[in-house]
């Protein structure tokens, strides 16, 4: 049974092994108070450590997290992790953030015709929106 909500969004991510010094750029599938669900080339065990980032957000994110589970889609994988080490609010205003981007490639198709990408969603709204978005 899910408990919460998964709201779909496709933004870039970073994220890197704890151990590891090396970043991969990936790209968001869902986020949910719960957690994460991104794309990935590569298959993750249960329990791995990670450290991920979304470098568009404003304020920047970056949170700790571990994987919860790893599908394989085709011809690659959805990872699911957990946020680790960030109170509920952290999660919220994440969450929040990433449906008013989403939201706001939705009007802008419905009303412009043009059909942005999660990237250019992102950098659009962040620009005009992220300094009225409230703390």
């Amino acid at each position: 049974m899910r408990h919460f909500y998964r709201h779909p969004i496709d933004v870039p991510i970073e994220y890197q092994l704890e151990q590891d010094t090396k970043t991969v750029k990936e790209n968001l599938k869902n986020v949910s108070l719960g957690g994460l669900c991104f794309i990935s080339q590569t298959p993750m065990a249960e329990g791995i450590p990670l450290l991920v980032r979304f470098p568009l957000m404003r304020p920047r994110f970056e949170v700790r997290c571990v994987v919860v589970w790893c599908h394989p889609v085709d011809t690659h994988y959805e990872i699911g992790v957990r946020i680790l080490d960030e109170g509920s609010e952290f999660k919220v205003r994440m969450v929040e953030q990433m449906c008013q981007i989403q939201a706001y490639r939705e009007e802008i198709l419905k009303k412009e015709g043009r059909k942005l990408s999660g990237r250019q969603a992102a950098l659009e709204w962040i620009q005009k929106f992220a300094g009225d978005f409230p703390e």
